[in-house]
């Protein structure tokens, strides 16, 4: 199990990053002096213009053009990208250390476990061969690939290492997740489609242009198809891997997703086939089956790389434990895991608190999972909300599977959904409690509200 952007030999060392060379240092200047020109009206940028344009903060922009310290590449990459350059090999170099630098550890102190993991977190456990198999897929001309998994469980930190291990890969990237679509845009797949290709000119920092190549006597799909292969992979030099997050938030408005799945079918086809959709790198994560109808000729479900993000092994587990400084035998780690199930916002955010010292091990697995004082207090009762905001239904179907002594067959739907929230295990439509925590919990929930 490796951990993202560090080997053996760099972890826990302090790292200076690159500095501009001398040829990259004028590349830049003077690729900035022309945007003035032609974008500013002969003005010179003021570093709070150049931190809108480049999206980097002032104090990085001031590193970068000083060329005393260093810097990510991946900074020097997004600098140069705003002003349309390429970064090369000879536009930056990495200083030597010195042998006081090489050892000196660097002080990395644990994130609050909450949503995507940061690129550069020592925290992110790789679930090997699912990264490496993703890596080797998205350089692939044409690629698909399909991520599934319970919430929390890492769908959006391993898309957001998929998208940077293109950019590192000479790719362009663009990830958008489909929560941020307003509820009224579901209602109206023209301004659905509208609204996603807007998103990603903008990611990629290309004027919008929709009213150019939008033709209502082709239509919504048509029209969509024809900005993306004139407009936005016809002025990219680059592969671009489009990695789109919480697309079963479709599976709610059955005729848009029927449309919208069937396009991105089509241009994964269409990169068998034709050069310019060979560019188009796609990467969809889901939380839950595909519980709608879809033609099965028009359904991106069906085709390219499937994978389906495992729990954590205890091995697995303990070494993520050592990255918090907490020692752990492997008989506490089973404990721990099969209290959580492996999963791994719970498993870190146990790992977190132990690291903080605001609890034991041995207190987590004995106090009552009921208790306010719980360090997965909130998390239960945020999952409880979830459940009471879906349908009576879907809570009484919860009581089943959390009282049955073995699995038990529920009807597909429900049983997806309650997978989609990770409270289940999913085989076939029998399903069973995923871990002993959400047992307990809503065991006591149902008992204490009978």
């Amino acid at each position: 199990m490796a951990v993202m952007a560090q080997s053996k030999s760099t972890k826990g060392r302090r790292r200076r990053g690159v500095i501009l060379t001398q040829q990259g240092l004028e590349k830049l200047q003077n690729a900035k002096s022309d945007a003035e020109y032609l974008d500013n009206h002969g003005n010179r940028y003021t570093l709070e213009a150049l931190s809108a344009k480049t999206e980097l903060a002032v104090d990085t922009l001031m590193k970068v053009f000083a060329c005393e310290s260093g810097v990510d590449k991946q900074t020097l990459k997004t600098c140069f990208k705003a002003f349309n350059l390429t970064l090369t090999s000879e536009d930056f170099y990495r200083p030597e250390l010195s042998s006081t630098e090489v050892e000196q550890p660097i002080s990395l102190e644990p994130e609050l476990p909450e949503g995507q993991v940061p690129l550069n977190s020592q925290f992110y456990v790789e679930r090997s061969p699912v990264e490496s198999d993703c890596y080797k897929a998205i350089l692939q001309p044409g690629a698909l690939i399909r991520l599934k998994a319970a919430r929390r469980m890492g769908k959006s930190s391993l898309l957001a290492r998929i998208a940077d291990y293109g950019i590192n890969n000479d790719c362009s990237a663009v990830s958008l997740s489909l929560q941020l679509a307003d509820k009224n845009l579901f209602q109206d797949l023209d301004k659905f489609l509208q609204w996603f290709c807007a998103n990603i000119s903008l990611s990629l920092q290309l004027p919008n242009k929709i009213a150019d190549y939008w033709d209502d006597l082709f239509g919504s799909k048509i029209s969509c198809k024809i900005y993306f292969e004139q407009y936005i992979l016809a002025n990219l030099k680059t592969p671009l891997v489009l990695a789109l997050d919480d697309v079963d938030r479709l599976f709610q408005y059955p005729d848009l997703a029927d449309d919208f799945f069937a396009l991105l079918r089509a241009w994964h086809e269409e990169g068998k086939n034709r050069d310019i959709w060979k560019k188009l790198r796609l990467v969809v994560a889901h939380s839950s089956e595909v519980y709608i109808p879809l033609n099965v000729n028009h359904s991106p479900f069906n085709v390219g790389i499937s994978i389906e993000l495992p729990m954590l092994t205890p091995k697995q587990v303990q070494d993520l434990a050592k990255r918090y400084e907490v020692t752990l035998s492997l008989e506490k780690v089973k404990q721990l895991t099969d209290l959580v199930g492996g999963h791994p916002y719970l498993i870190r955010l146990a790992l977190y608190h132990i690291w903080r010292k605001d609890v034991k091990l041995e207190c987590i697995l004995k106090t009552d999972v009921q208790s306010p004082n719980h360090i997965y207090s909130d998390h239960l009762q945020r999952q409880l909300y979830n459940i009471q905001r879906q349908d009576s239904e879907l809570l009484e179907t919860l009581e089943k599977v959390v009282f049955a002594p073995e699995a038990i067959e529920l009807d597909l739907l429900n049983a997806i959904k309650l997978q989609s929230f990770g409270l289940v295990n999913l085989k076939g439509n029998e399903v069973m409690p995923s871990c002993r925590l959400y047992q307990e919990y809503f065991r006591q929930y149902f008992q204490s509200n009978k």
